[in-house]
């Protein structure tokens, strides 16, 4: 079978030897574009729960939320090694005495063999990239940065609160760490077109990231986009339209960037828009049968301007 992208799980498998499976932990912390310090209101497309799954407010500490998840992920994958992803809202943002307790209570949990921690590009400094360069000796540690677009009109219109300058001097200052390095990117963003998204392909691709997440703009509840979409001043991609997009993207990546998500998981509950969005298993079908259909893989059109 002819390998079309290269996956996190093949990517995983390939550094430790078995089924590595991240655990998604709510830290409790906080984000600047929600905080006051750069804005109250946030993303357009992000809700108060900044993609948080309720665990921290439960009570549930980072050991708590780990034993747990190791539970569920061995019993549905027999997953024997697991990464602590640390994914709501801005996983580097808060003291440094805080960040290294929430850090090293996660790798002192059995089985946790690396971090994923998802942040910003503005909410990081040398301090913190310090140390997680000082876990790199014994973890597998991965900074993942939400860009969303290189489009600093776009980034100002979903009221990101940085620009791409920021995100490239982020990336700048990760490199040469043993620091893994993923980008966020959203399909679909308001006034966007392919070639709009297809440049934000082109400049990742020459950035020397490890990795890259793709998501589908999708409409939760109690959203700015939530109201731009019920005065029909945003349209939802379609499926087909979508998967063709991540198909043309996927091209235009190098084959040594892992790609970790080829779309998003919106909470069924909190759902407005598309309804397709619920249907991952379909979704991730379609894209592998037209990069199929087309005779296409991972990386099939990067720099070909350079030659």
């Amino acid at each position: 079978m002819v390998k079309r992208y290269n996956d996190l799980n093949t990517y995983l498998k390939n550094i430790f030897g078995c089924r590595v499976q991240k655990i998604t932990i709510d830290a409790g912390l906080s984000c600047p574009n929600r905080d006051g310090k750069l804005s109250t209101k946030g993303c357009i497309f992000c809700n108060a729960k900044g993609s948080g799954n309720g665990a921290y407010d439960k009570g549930l500490t980072i050991t708590d939320q780990l034993i747990k998840g190791k539970a569920a992920l061995f019993k549905r994958y027999k997953a024997k090694k697991f990464i602590a992803y640390f994914q709501s809202f801005s996983n580097t943002y808060a003291s440094f005495e805080r960040l290294k307790s929430l850090y090293e209570e996660a790798l002192s949990v059995d089985d946790i063999v690396g971090l994923a921690i998802g942040t910003r590009p503005d909410c990081v400094d040398e301090p913190i990239l310090q140390l997680l360069q000082s876990y790199t000796k014994n973890y597998l540690i991965w900074l993942e940065y939400g860009l969303q677009s290189v489009h600093d009109k776009t980034l100002t219109f979903i009221n990101r609160g940085h620009n791409f300058q920021c995100f490239k001097r982020a990336v700048a200052a990760t490199k040469n760490r043993g620091i893994k390095i993923c980008a966020h990117v959203i399909l679909g963003l308001p006034y966007e077109k392919r070639s709009h998204m297809l440049q934000t392909a082109n400049d990742l691709a020459k950035m020397g990231i490890d990795g890259i997440k793709l998501h589908l703009l999708y409409v939760v509840k109690a959203t700015a986009l939530e109201n731009l979409y019920a005065r029909g001043e945003y349209n939802c991609l379609g499926q087909q339209q979508y998967v063709n997009l991540v198909c043309d993207f996927l091209e235009r990546i190098p084959q040594d960037i892992v790609i970790q998500r080829l779309t998003g998981d919106p909470h069924p509950n909190e759902l407005v828009a598309p309804a397709w969005s619920l249907k991952k298993t379909e979704t991730l079908a379609l894209i592998k049968d037209t990069l199929e259909k087309r005779n296409s893989w991972q990386g099939k059109s990067a720099f070909t301007e350079q030659g």
